[in-house]
């Protein structure tokens, strides 16, 4: 077997971890007890040893695969020579503390004639690393891996007996589920679980999926998005919730590691974390639609983050954190992995979290303005905060970093670091007059005037007509569409004009848009990559806020179609179309629901 394509898969999540399901009913991805834990299930970066838990027919079948309507339950629908099936899977949501035990509910049913469906829950452990007994037991089966357990609860009826076949094979447990027109069984699996195996009744079991399914329901509810693209972005809103971190309100990039942004190269990253910059992004477009909880949420996250003030050489704020704010991130190789398609190496940790990106105070600040705006106000200790992390930044905003791509080919100037780091003191400074609050006014006003002077004048490239992405280069940078955005030039003043035509000459093609140039731009790894589904969603905002919406709706419109069959985005698209990166990308949602709102907006 190999690999099943990254865009071949469907999300579902509890909102402490997740689990990618293929369209042929295994789940190849899980994680936990939460995001950032070692796997329990990783086929989807070696089939032969990372682990899956599958159900399918036995036989030759097709498979479709969809969302059950405004919810995250997620239905595999299976047609094979004697009969149509279906796999519902779901994780109850658990919006609360921490915790190890998860559940993840598989129910089978026959929907016309008759099929035998082939159970497999293979686990591997630690990325694989760590052995493991499977044991059968009277009620169901468990997975031993030291202080790790799993127990699989069967769905059934009383005199079901005849109808499972199940046998323990090395490690793995197998079975065979035999249904007929209109029967429905299953199992859950649960991980840490307190007690042992038990027989669950399906009326249980679809009392649990009608609470699942309300739960969804009830949430989306709340939107207030009443656009032309409710679907997508109601999709979009729901993937958003899944990666989020609910004990304490960060979101993932992705849920996660090691996808290749080019088949077969080394740019394979683990996502698995919150990102000041993406969960940021997440403010503004989560209030955009009504969900104002959740903004609060990552605010009040953001706010510890600040106030612990240990983000190391970034000053106080690091780039990335643990879902549950640490910051031990170190960078590891997975070297018994063969990598997806042999895409290695397969990292875990990430090494940015040590860099120094200055973009992320200004995209800090901005959501607190954001949130602030929209009501939820800024407490004095979250101002003491702010004046702190502005303080940092006036002294050390005029050096070079590593900017928001995380190049690792050295440190440079970067334009879009010093536009967002404008942005940081311009939101101070208005939060600070809003508010009447004590601050250093003069000197935050110097420090934001001296940026813009700084970015006209080093920023401006005379012989491109645009900005570029730093100052010793005349390469461009997707990264600064969202100029027009934050404020700092109107987006149709005519220098902002000429940079989004040159960008849309060099880095974009039929609306897929590069971030940079790798060739041009060497940013200390090899190879290429693919389009960057965030810039070309961005690319839409920028054309709307230019007043090209006729060039803007042909774009997004396009960019539609390279979601998959569930509506979801994986970072990249490769040049052949395939979706390239970790998946699906909080950061790729995030652009499309600002994208939509934005365009909505300007068309009426």
């Amino acid at each position: 077997m190999t690999e099943t394509a990254i865009a071949e898969h469907g999300l579902i999540g509890d909102l402490h971890t997740a689990a990618l399901v293929t369209t042929d009913g295994s789940i190849d991805w899980f994680c936990s007890p939460r995001f950032d834990a070692p796997s329990i299930f990783g086929a989807l970066l070696d089939d032969e040893r990372g682990g899956r838990f599958r159900i399918r027919p036995a036989g030759p079948h097709t498979s479709t695969q969809l969302y059950y309507p405004d919810t995250a339950v997620l239905i595999t629908r299976f047609c094979g020579a004697d009969g149509i099936g279906e796999v519902v899977d779901f994780m109850p949501p658990q919006d609360t503390a921490a915790s190890v035990t998860h559940r993840i509910a598989r129910l089978v049913r026959c929907v016309r004639g008759r099929i035998a469906f082939e159970v497999l829950v293979a686990p591997r452990f630690d990325y694989g690393r760590r052995p493991h007994k499977a044991i059968l037991v009277k009620n169901g089966a468990v997975f031993v891996a030291n202080e790790i357990s799993l127990a699989l609860h069967p769905v059934r009826e009383p005199g079901d007996e005849h109808l499972t076949e199940a046998h323990v094979d090395g490690g793995d447990v197998r079975l065979r589920l035999v249904l007929t027109a209109g029967q429905a069984r299953g199992v859950v699996l649960e991980t840490g679980a307190a007690e042992p195996p038990r027989e669950i009744r399906l009326a249980e079991f679809t009392a649990l999926f009608d609470t699942t399914v309300g739960w969804w329901r009830a949430w989306l509810a709340r939107s207030t998005y009443r656009g032309r693209w409710r679907e997508i972005v109601a999709r979009s809103a729901i993937t958003l919730k899944l990666l989020t971190y609910a004990p304490t309100g960060g979101l993932v990039a992705a849920p996660t590691l090691g996808l290749p942004e080019r088949v077969g190269g080394e740019r394979n990253w683990d996502y698995r974390y919150t990102w000041v910059r993406d969960a940021s992004f997440s403010v503004s477009a989560l209030l955009a639609l009504g969900f104002a909880e959740e903004a609060a949420r990552f605010g009040g996250w953001l706010g510890d983050r600040i106030r612990e003030g240990d983000g190391g050489a970034g000053g106080p704020l690091a780039v990335l954190y643990r879902v549950d704010g640490s910051s031990d991130l170190a960078e590891e190789s997975l070297a018994h992995w063969s990598g997806y398609r042999g895409s290695l190496p397969i990292r875990i940790g990430n090494d940015a979290a040590g860099q120094l990106q200055l973009d992320i105070y200004g995209e800090a600040l901005d959501s607190v303005f954001a949130a602030d705006r929209a009501g939820f106000g800024l407490p004095h200790r979250g101002w003491t905060a702010v004046r702190a992390a502005l303080d940092w930044l006036g002294e050390h905003w005029d050096q070079p970093e590593e900017g928001i791509w995380e190049t690792r080919a050295g440190r440079k100037c970067f334009t879009y670091g010093r536009l967002m780091s404008w942005v940081a003191f311009d939101r101070g400074l208005r939060l600070a007059a809003k508010h009447g609050r004590p601050a250093p006014v003069e000197d935050w006003t110097w420090q934001r005037d001296s940026i813009y002077e700084q970015v006209l004048n080093r920023g401006w490239h005379r012989t491109r007509h645009a900005f570029v992405q730093h100052y010793t280069g005349d390469e461009l940078d997707a990264a600064l569409l969202r100029m027009p955005r934050t404020g700092f030039l109107a987006a149709r003043d005519p220098l902002w004009l000429s940079t989004l035509d040159a960008i849309g000459a060099d880095l974009v093609t039929d609306s897929l848009v590069h971030r940079y140039d790798p060739a041009a731009s060497p940013d200390g790894l090899a190879g290429s990559e693919g389009t960057f589904s965030l810039c070309s969603f961005a690319y839409v905002d920028a054309l709307t806020r230019a007043g090209r919406l006729e060039e803007a709706r042909a774009a997004f419109e396009k960019m539609l179609t390279y979601a998959n069959h569930a509506g979801l985005y994986a970072e990249e698209i490769s040049p052949t179309g395939e979706q390239l990166g970790n998946f699906p990308q909080a950061f790729t949602h995030l652009a499309l629901i600002d994208a939509a709102v934005t365009l909505d907006a300007a068309l009426g």
